[in-house]
C-alpha cells in the first residue's frame, strides 16, 4: 500500500506571501501610472494565480487590458516578484511543526499550487522548506493549472502518492474545487486568501491553526498520528 500524501497549496496556504505579490503588483501600477491598491483590497485578489491577480487588479482600477498588454505586464510582474519572493514572506505560525509531525506519521508531502513551477521552488528554497516536500507543482508543471483536478491527480502520482490515500490543504474556493473535482478530502486554513467565507467554501474540514493539522488529516485517511 501506498503511503498516504498530504498535497499543499502554496500562497496563502503554507506561506503568508501577500507582501510581496502586493508589493509587486502595486510596483507594476505605479510604473504603469496607475494608483497602487489597498493592502486589504489587493489581499483578497490572491489565489488563482499571479496572472488572474494582474487581471483583478486592472478590472479594481476599471483599466482595460488586451491580451497582449496583460501578457507584457505579466512578464514585468514575474521579474519583479522573482527579485523579491521572500523579502516579507514567511511560513504561518506552525507548519514547519506540523510538516515534522506528518512526515514521522509516514506521510507523503507535496505542493500543488498555481503559481509558476520555478518560482515556488525558488520561494520555498528561500524559506528552506523545499526538501520536505517530493514533489513541487505548479500551473505549468503538467499544462493544466487549479481547479482541474488533473493538476492534483498528477501531483499525487508524480510523489508516489495514491489519490485513495490523499488529502488536499487549500485556503479557497479553487483548492476545494480542485478537490472535489478528484474526490480528495479537502481541509481549508481559516487565515489564507478567499473573497469567499471560509464556512461556505465546504472543506470537509476547517482548521484555524497548523497544530490542529496532522490530527485533522489522520483521521480523514484513518492513519493515527505519532
Amino acid at each position: 500500500m501506498s503511503a498516504p500524501i498530504v498535497v499543499f497549496d502554496l500562497d496563502g496556504t503554507l506561506v503568508d506571501s501577500a507582501p510581496d505579490l502586493i508589493d509587486s503588483l502595486n510596483t507594476l501600477f505605479l510604473r504603469e501610472g496607475w494608483p497602487p491598491l489597498p493592502a486589504d483590497e489587493a489581499r483578497s485578489l490572491i489565489g488563482s494565480g499571479m496572472k488572474p491577480l494582474i487581471a483583478r487588479g486592472l478590472k479594481a482600477k476599471n483599466v482595460d487590458a488586451d491580451a497582449a498588454t496583460l501578457e507584457a505586464l505579466y512578464a514585468e510582474f514575474v521579474d519583479d516578484y522573482a527579485s523579491r519572493i521572500a523579502k516579507f514572506t514567511r511560513p504561518y505560525p506552525g507548519v514547519e511543526k506540523a510538516l515534522d509531525r506528518l512526515a514521522a506519521a509516514g506521510f507523503r508531502l507535496a505542493v500543488c499550487t498555481n503559481k509558476l513551477e520555478w518560482l515556488a521552488v525558488k520561494l520555498l528554497d528561500a524559506l528552506s522548506l523545499s526538501d520536505r516536500f517530493a514533489t513541487i507543482c505548479g500551473q505549468d508543471t503538467f499544462g493544466v493549472p487549479k481547479p482541474d483536478p488533473r493538476a492534483l491527480l498528477r501531483t499525487i502520482e508524480a510523489s508516489g502518492g495514491s489519490s485513495s490515500r490523499a488529502v488536499m490543504v487549500g485556503d479557497s474556493a479553487t483548492d476545494v474545487r480542485t478537490a472535489q473535482a478528484a474526490s480528495i478530502p479537502v481541509v481549508v486554513v481559516d487565515f489564507g486568501y478567499t473573497e469567499i467565507p471560509v464556512p461556505e467554501l465546504g472543506a470537509d474540514h476547517i482548521i484555524s491553526h497548523y497544530d490542529a493539522l496532522p490530527d485533522t488529516v489522520a483521521k480523514l485517511v484513518k492513519t493515527p498520528p505519532r
